[in-house]
């Protein structure tokens, strides 16, 4: 018998407090104008004091085990994704588990906004090779922890959430038929946090220095995403056996409404296959894919036999695609 990895249950969490463009236009030379029609966002979700990437997480991973109606003990392998985590260690995956009350693995992921199909596909490889049967994936982020509220090219862009999904070879669910990942390291530096790690420990220099806060090179990073993004998908239908027409729905990495434009135009999609989030909550990273499906599933009916592409770029650079299908 084949098992086939599945999606059965999703789950998602947004802090309270929104941070809108108005409210940026007291804090940074900027309008609402220009953050929109350059970006496409609106609004985003800034966790509360004290509220911490497992935090989020964990209602994310709550609200998804509900759904499925399972006990957090049935999980065997919990993989968290995230750039922003609790601590350098422990893990925030062993946070959640001890939160959750399970007893299984757990271990973090680090491939920036990449990160959510990143574990996706190591939880198909797990299941369908049978060596767990029951994955519980997270991908949390505190970018507000690490952004600086005075740089206007970047403090704009950046969001708090969560999202979750728990994967196993069960009857019923969303297939993953295909997942397809890609890096390339020699641009590192595009989209980087300089200090906090072994190279560059944290001193009084490197705070002062503004060193622990996020850098990125826009312009550079922009033409990266298009097009490894175009690349991942379109290796992702070859790999599947599906045509670009049999696309029911596009979830691309929410980070701009114009790289999103773009690969839309590549694959030639009406602006009703492509899901958007980008106007409520900006650029979550590694929850944003996971909190734009979770959306979609709950506001949108799928349809037997089309499918769900996935697509994330993010810090490394790295980059990836996936593909679901529906059964119902």
């Amino acid at each position: 018998m084949t098992f086939q990895a599945k999606i059965i249950s999703t789950g998602s969490y947004l802090p309270k407090k929104i941070l809108s463009n108005h409210d940026l236009e007291e804090m940074v030379n900027t309008s609402d104008e220009w953050i929109t029609t350059r970006t496409g966002m609106k609004e985003r979700r800034i966790a509360a004091h004290g509220e911490t990437s497992s935090d989020m997480g964990h209602e994310a991973a709550k609200r998804a085990l509900e759904k499925a109606h399972m006990d957090p003990k049935e999980i065997d392998l919990i993989l968290f994704a995230t750039l922003t985590p609790d601590y350098l260690f422990p893990s925030s995956a062993c946070l959640i588990q001890e939160k959750i009350g399970a007893v299984a693995a757990a271990f973090d992921i680090q491939a920036a906004c990449s990160g959510f199909l990143y574990a996706l596909s190591m939880a198909k490889a797990y299941v369908e090779s049978k060596m767990y049967q029951t994955i519980l994936i997270i991908a949390a982020e505190k970018l507000s922890s690490i952004v600086n509220y005075k740089d206007r090219s970047t403090c704009v862009l950046f969001g708090d959430g969560a999202a979750s999904c728990i994967v196993t070879s069960a009857e019923k669910g969303y297939p993953i038929k295909n997942v397809t990942l890609g890096a390339d390291g020699e641009q590192a530096e595009l989209l980087i946090l300089p200090a906090g790690g072994s190279k560059r420990p944290a001193s009084q220099a490197t705070v002062c220095e503004g060193l622990h806060y996020l850098q990125m090179e826009g312009k550079e990073t922009y033409k990266h995403a298009v097009r490894r993004m175009e690349e991942a998908v379109r290796i992702c239908l070859k790999q599947t056996g599906i045509t670009e027409d049999e696309i029911g729905y596009l979830i691309p990495h929410q980070a701009n409404i114009r790289i999103i434009e773009s690969l839309a135009k590549r694959f030639a999609l009406p602006k009703e296959k492509i899901f958007l989030t980008i106007h409520k909550y900006g650029n979550t990273s590694a929850s944003s894919v996971g909190i734009a499906l979770d959306e979609l599933l709950k506001e949108r009916k799928v349809e037997k036999d089309e499918h769900i592409i996935l697509s994330a770029f993010g810090a490394g650079l790295t980059w990836g695609a996936a593909s679901l299908a529906c059964e119902k």
